[in-house]
C-alpha cells in the first residue's frame, strides 16, 4: 500500500495527513494521530495532493469556527 504523509501546521497545531491510493486515480486522505488513523471525514479525489489539501482546508475551517 502506497501511503503519502503530509505534515501541516494549522492554528499552531501540528497535523499529519495520510493519503492512500484506494483505486485507479482515486485517493483518500485522512488524519493520522499517534500511530492510529482517524478518518474524521475522508476525501476521495483523483490526485493525492488534492486529497491532502482538502483535509487541510477542512481543518482550517474547523479551527476558525471553534475560536
Amino acid at each position: 500500500m502506497n501511503v503519502i504523509r503530509i505534515n501541516e501546521t494549522i492554528n499552531g497545531r501540528p497535523y499529519v495527513i495520510e493519503v492512500l491510493s484506494v483505486g485507479r486515480n482515486q485517493w483518500r486522505a485522512q488524519l493520522a494521530r499517534r500511530g492510529a488513523t482517524t478518518a474524521l471525514i475522508p476525501f476521495y479525489v483523483a490526485r493525492p495532493a488534492e486529497a491532502g489539501r482538502q483535509v487541510a482546508v477542512w481543518l482550517t475551517r474547523g479551527a476558525k469556527v471553534s475560536t
